[in-house]
């Protein structure tokens, strides 16, 4: 009974967050439901002590990266250097490059610290003016985009600022470039497999004599291409956050060590912080700072006038997305403390492979909550200490466990009722049924990704 209460719950959640409710308000409601039916007179501590006490502790973690993050997009649409990057990609591939074109603008921005979803309101109108001209059926803009913005650089390569890449840090010790060669083949498999997908698929429409189509909504207005910034400039912030996420995670463990102590005077008593934990984030956020300085020193005049509503808008998307998986989160150690949920974790147990373990673990439970983010979460809240046990005992390096965690929840997260192919796909005027299929095979060949390199690893032992 205690297992189908812990389903229930899961099944509640992924339903609620399919029909567009927030999940704030419903994952402790599913959580404490599940409490209701096996512990009734702990509902109330246990949303105190357990669901809000590790509610806060991931928005202690991570809401500084979320927040820069989301002021370094929002700069960089608004400082007009998006639009340029992407104007200037394009022309140097050409318009019968059209999907190539588009995929490398996504990765670009998001390996660059933007987040997907402004990513999704940069790149829409220029995916729109490249298809349109070059007549591939619009209803292939969607996995276009998603294949740049949503599958390696968010997730494969080292050193991405992305949050999916950032949280495995905390929980390993790690930094964002962790497992490098193994982000790297597993980001090469994915852009491979994915651009023959593609342009695949543009063929056999083409062979059908479907074209861009006409009736569509959501068309976006000509794009004014006056006054681009040199796209030298354009990208220079990019680098900048790439950079000093590499210098200064080198550079923070020389500095301060494993671990320092806090004590501003004589007769306070020193707090212990442990620096190795935090490498990751640290890194990350300086880099980001020094990213949004580089934009407003080299954009100062289209950027002043907006800065205080872009940032007020920046920042309320970023305490949104932050709650979001601070709840998904929550929700995932009040289920992990459940009787029934030793039921999943004694199945996952006869799993004899920690790598396997991982991977399934995170992928099934970022596929349920349909958040990468949040998936991850709740699975290393829940078995983190189960996989690094497992990972020491075969000799495994915590760096491998990073990445194939980051990997595999970038894998079965975009199902119907993720969030991000729901905005994709509003943005882009089009409807689950026109598109969503294409997108599914995506994910299907991240997933594939995630085993591949773990079959790598086995076979080569590279790191």
């Amino acid at each position: 009974m205690s297992f189908i209460v812990c389903i229930a719950a899961l099944c509640f959640l992924m339903f609620v967050a399919y029909k567009g409710f927030s999940v704030i308000l419903f994952a402790p409601i599913a959580c404490l439901l599940a409490v209701l039916c096996t512990h009734p007179h702990l509902v109330l501590p246990v949303y105190s002590n357990m669901f809000m006490e590790n509610m806060v502790v991931f928005i202690k973690n991570y809401f500084p990266v979320f927040m820069l993050g989301a002021i370094f997009g929002k700069l960089i649409e608004i400082s007009g250097f998006a639009k340029s990057i992407v104007h200037s990609v394009v022309k140097l591939l050409g318009p019968s490059r059209a999907m190539l074109s588009i995929v490398i603008v996504c990765a670009l921005l998001t390996y660059g610290g933007v987040s997907l979803f402004v990513v999704v309101f940069a790149v829409y109108p220029f995916a729109v003016e490249l298809f349109r001209e070059v007549n591939i059926p619009k209803h292939l803009i969607p996995v276009t985009i998603a294949m740049g913005a949503f599958t390696f650089t968010m997730d494969s390569l080292p050193g991405t600022p992305q949050i999916q890449n950032i949280i495995p840090t905390t929980f390993f010790k790690t930094n964002a470039y962790a497992a490098p060669w193994l982000g790297i083949i597993g980001s090469l498999f994915i852009l491979v497999v994915g651009m023959t997908f593609l342009d695949w698929r543009r063929r056999q429409c083409a062979k059908a004599g479907e074209g861009y189509g006409t009736g569509h909504i959501n068309e976006p207005e000509p794009i004014a291409l006056t006054e681009l910034t040199n796209p030298w400039i354009a990208i220079l912030p990019l680098f900048v956050v790439g950079i000093m996420n590499l210098v200064f995670t080198r550079f923070i463990p020389r500095f301060y060590g494993d671990t320092m102590f806090i004590q501003l005077t004589d007769s306070a008593k020193p707090i212990a912080v442990p620096v190795a934990k935090m490498v990751g984030v640290w890194a990350v956020e300086i880099a980001l700072v020094l990213g949004i300085l580089t934009v407003v020193i080299f954009s100062w005049k289209k950027v002043h006038s907006r800065f205080a509503e872009a940032t007020k808008v920046a920042i309320g998307g970023a305490l949104l997305a932050s709650l979001n998986t601070a709840s998904e989160y929550g929700f995932g150690t009040v289920i992990a403390a459940l009787p029934g949920f030793l039921v999943i974790r004694n199945a996952l147990a006869h799993v004899p492979n920690p790598l396997i373990k991982e991977a399934v673990s995170v992928n099934v439970l970022a596929g349920v909550t349909g958040s990468a983010s949040g998936g991850m979460s709740i699975a290393l809240a829940a078995m983190s200490d189960q996989f690094i046990a497992a990972a020491n005992a075969a000799h495994i390096p915590m760096e491998v466990l990073h990445r194939v965690a980051s990997m595999a929840s970038g894998g079965m997260d975009t199902l119907p009722h993720n969030g991000a192919v729901i905005t994709l796909l509003a943005v882009c005027g089009l409807t689950h049924k026109q598109s969503y299929k294409d997108i599914f095979a995506v994910t299907c060949i991240k997933t594939t990704a995630c085993f591949v390199i773990i079959g790598v690893y086995y076979l080569t032992h590279l790191v």
